[in-house]
């Protein structure tokens, strides 16, 4: 009883003082709703600002308490969930566009800030960030720390490697900052390629304050090029042609939908027997993806001025040999993931020319088509599997594609899934970089207190 009363006193004395550093209205115990992958918080603590957050980290640090980030909380579920969550620390707050020079070619923006708000802004003067997440009311913040790209990663890579600076707190409060564009008063800078490993780390390596991306003019005209597709191995081979024939694409996407999903429609007979003899087809006669998954779609996005990206259309169409259509805008399921609430999702990564396999190997292990969608210019796709599937049988199709994979030069890594499934299967795979992760993590958060557990070999 005595010991209670004593962690009860502790607690209060601990909500007392985050209050005292964000404000009274931005510091509460948790809720409910204020989980980390399962992982419930005890406190949430919303800072105002730098030196507020710097602070929160303090007071985690004297009490040896775990932080966890969140943003706007898109994502907040996805990789492998953190050992213990004491104080969710909210971004929401450090938000904000820096102040630029009408014209600047870069922007500095606060982690918390959404990332439509930031693209709503600039296009009041014409320009944009060349990124596209998925995640509807992504912060910037939230979308370095999951590595998350949509489309556009394919012109012009994503998030990540756009980053021309960086500025974090380390698990101790301190202020770091990376590359080029930090104030030149601010805190010593260290390399960029050091700061860039904070992102995909969710959290795990340090509290995101602000990033300076480049900025870029929104183009003058924007098309997408269609064509309906049945089998990855034609994918395969568009994808080859559409690189080879130096369009300049700014996006190369594919949905390729499982048996029964909505893009399915009913297909003539004799164009079934067409598709059936398509070349993609050869050695694979016995599928008759025509009926399993319905038509997929390979979209192409041009981007630059309204003649050139005519003469580009007009060159696909013709490399398409008549099967593509010329959209004014996206189709439905552009920046869509292809998994929902309950699934679980995948990520796979594999060189392009090796993408058909991996859809193969992934269709062969699970028994059936599986909904795939992603930048096949790339060979980075999302896939799901239903949630209900037990850990067990996921696990073995985990097994069977990373066995393809490997000798690919591949990944998959399970994005998000289902506790029971969570639990069951390795999250992140191999994953070559976990030394130098490691190294960071040592040098950056050696007590573990930054979401422990949440990166890869469970640092």
């Amino acid at each position: 009883m005595a010991a209670a009363a004593a962690r009860s006193t502790g607690a209060m004395e601990i909500t007392r003082r985050l209050t005292a550093i964000c404000g009274p209205s931005f510091a509460r115990f948790a809720g409910a709703a204020d989980e980390v992958a399962g992982r419930a918080a005890r406190w949430v603590a919303v800072p105002g600002g730098t030196e507020a957050a710097a602070e929160v980290l303090r007071l985690a640090a004297r009490h040896d308490l775990s932080v966890v980030p969140r943003g706007a909380g898109t994502k907040i579920d996805w990789g492998a969930a953190p050992a213990r969550v004491d104080v969710m620390l909210d971004t929401g707050r450090l938000a904000g566009l820096g102040h630029q020079p009408v014209g600047s070619p870069v922007a500095e923006i606060g982690a918390g800030t959404p990332l439509r708000a930031v693209q709503s802004i600039l296009e009041r003067t014409g320009r944009r960030l060349p990124l596209d997440p998925s995640s509807p009311g992504a912060t910037l913040g939230g979308v370095l720390a999951a590595d998350e790209a949509g489309p556009l990663r394919h012109r012009y890579g994503t998030a990540c490697e756009q980053l021309i600076g960086l500025r974090w707190l380390d698990a101790d409060g301190e202020l770091v900052s990376a590359g080029a564009a930090e104030p030149p008063a601010g805190p010593a800078p260290v390399g960029l390629d050091v700061g860039r490993l904070l992102c995909g780390s969710q959290g795990g390596l340090g509290v995101l304050v602000s990033a300076t991306l480049r900025v870029q003019a929104v183009p003058a005209s924007r098309v997408w090029v269609t064509r309906p597709v049945w089998t990855p191995l034609e994918v395969h081979d568009l994808v080859c042609a559409v690189l080879a024939a130096r369009l300049d694409p700014a996006a190369v996407e594919l949905d390729l939908p499982a048996a029964g999903s909505r893009s399915h429609r009913p297909v003539h007979p004799s164009l079934a027997a067409a598709r059936a003899n398509h070349p993609s087809m050869a050695g694979r006669r016995g599928e008759q993806p025509a009926v399993r998954g319905g038509a997929g779609t390979l979209a192409v996005l041009l981007e630059g001025g309204p003649a050139d990206v005519t003469e580009r259309a007009e060159r696909l169409v013709t490399l398409f040999e008549g099967q593509a259509s010329v959209l004014d805008a996206a189709p439905p399921w552009w920046r869509r993931y292809p998994f929902g609430p309950g699934d679980t999702a995948l990520r796979i990564e594999v060189p392009i020319t090796d993408l058909h396999a991996a859809v193969y190997a992934l269709r062969d292990a699970a028994g059936a088509p599986v909904p795939v969608r992603g930048s096949a210019g790339l060979g980075v796709v999302h896939a799901a599997l239903p949630g209900a599937l037990p850990g067990d049988r996921v696990a073995s199709i985990l097994a069977a594609v990373r066995g393809v994979l490997l000798a690919r030069r591949g990944r998959c890594v399970v994005v998000n899934a289902p506790e029971p499934v969570r639990q069951a299967v390795d999250v992140w795979g191999e994953a070559a970089v976990i030394p130098r992760l490691r190294a960071a993590k040592e040098h950056l958060d050696p007590h573990r207190r930054l979401a422990p557990g949440r990166l890869p070999g469970g640092l």
